[in-house]
């Protein structure tokens, strides 16, 4: 086994479609390696000791998006000005001292008994959904439940209007298409761009000052009281919070459901265990974020020049923890490609590790728990119904379209 690839590493023909095959792959040849096909040019972390530690070390930096959002500008730097603004205020990609300060601002939304208080809210939206499902004739998976719960739910954290439940859909879409693309161009962040600063626009000149005449219940209230008290700094630091939170409380989720549903309609022997006993499912929502993350990997950039596994990794250089390829290393798990709702501890990254983990991990959870379990229990009998339509995104691995049908001949 070699501990340097000796040429960069390239990407199977079916990558977006089964990246697992190329992430072996590399994982066998070494613990880093170097691919000119991410954004010109990457350190790929492929083991997951290599990658947990990378989420925690402190020399590389999470303040990545100004050479990723300004790089594919094409000589006009001015108009992605606005976005690259925005963007880099977003707890996500900052560093310490605003990284500490910001999520402390907003862990108090996601704390144990805040998201046990709405629990039975999320059952509501998830009986509703499973409930109306029809029983015998076909249906789109994502259009009915993978969908519309998240936006159900993070609205309801949020005190965002329902009303604009598309255009929601439709900037994350946007967003997500710019973020998981492995070479930007500079049409997906124009149009990341344009759905940002709509976003933006809903919060300051809507929502917002509503909150502000008319305090309510939900987490954008306090966000703008953070912003009055000054734990908030500016503005955009308030709108980032904003745009970013509905984003990443819809995206993550609605993958996690989506890639969940299609592995448990293809592992057909797993499906019947949680239908005969749904006290596994918290088991096996675990699992499946490891079997197939929502989230494929992150970013970070170096901020003090370093060497790993014999590789001279300077300042400035992009490092990939590839995430679906640590879930999937027999050194960590065994018979890693083979899916165990009973697995005793999946141990996923797929929400990360160290400062960094992400804030709604476990509201994520709670909503997938939440569905698996009314559906193992009021919808034994579904089976895919047709062909998937994958979203063709690297990192935000999900899916468009999953037929799914009711009442075959088992029940």
């Amino acid at each position: 086994m070699n501990a340097i690839l000796e040429k960069p590493a390239e990407l199977l023909p079916d990558f977006e479609v089964n990246p697992y095959a190329t992430y072996a792959l590399w994982r066998e040849a070494a613990p880093v390696v170097w691919s000119d096909a991410f954004f010109g040019g990457a350190w790929l972390l492929t083991r997951h000791a290599d990658v947990e530690a990378a989420l925690r070390d402190p020399r590389l930096s999470a303040q990545r998006t100004g050479g990723w959002v300004m790089d594919v500008a094409e000589g006009d730097r001015a108009a992605l000005g606005p976005f690259q603004r925005l963007f880099a205020r977003a707890l996500l990609f900052l560093d310490q001292p605003e990284h500490p300060r910001l999520r402390q601002v907003l862990m108090p939304a996601f704390r144990p008994q805040r998201l046990q208080a709405l629990q039975p809210e999320i059952e509501q939206f998830a009986a509703e959904l499973v409930d109306a499902l029809p029983r015998t004739e076909p249906f789109d998976f994502m259009e009915r439940i993978a969908r519309p719960l998240p936006v159900r739910v993070i609205a309801r954290i949020m005190g965002v209007d329902l009303a604009l439940e598309s255009d929601f859909m439709r900037w994350a879409d946007d967003l997500a298409a710019f973020i998981g693309a492995v070479r930007p161009t500079t049409e997906q962040a124009r149009i990341a761009q344009k759905s940002l600063l709509e976003m933006a626009a809903y919060f300051e000149q809507d929502l917002l000052p509503r909150r502000r005449r008319n305090p309510e219940d939900d987490l954008v209230t306090e966000l703008v009281q953070a912003r009055d008290d000054g734990r908030i700094t500016s503005d955009t630091e308030l709108l980032a919070q904003c745009a970013m939170l509905l984003f990443a409380g819809y995206e993550t989720t609605r993958n996690l459901l989506g890639n969940g549903m299609l592995v448990l309609m293809e592992h057909r022997d797993q499906w019947d265990l949680l239908c005969r006993d749904p006290a596994l499912v918290p088991q096996a929502v675990r699992e499946l974020l490891r079997f197939d993350s929502p989230v494929q990997w992150t970013g970070r950039r170096v901020a003090s020049s370093m060497v790993l596994h014999g590789q001279q990794l300077r300042r400035g250089d992009l490092v990939l923890p590839l995430i679906g390829s640590a879930n999937h290393d027999p050194r960590r798990h065994s018979d890693p490609d083979r899916l165990d709702v009973q697995r005793a501890n999946p141990g996923a990254l797929s929400f990360g590790s160290g400062a960094h983990v992400c804030i709604g991990a476990a509201l994520t959870q709670m909503e997938a728990q939440t569905l698996f379990t009314q559906l193992v229990q009021k919808r034994p009998d579904l089976v895919q119904a047709g062909p998937v339509v994958r979203n063709g995104n690297p990192v935000y691995r999900g899916i468009l379209a999953l037929p799914v049908q009711g009442g075959d001949a088992r029940t």
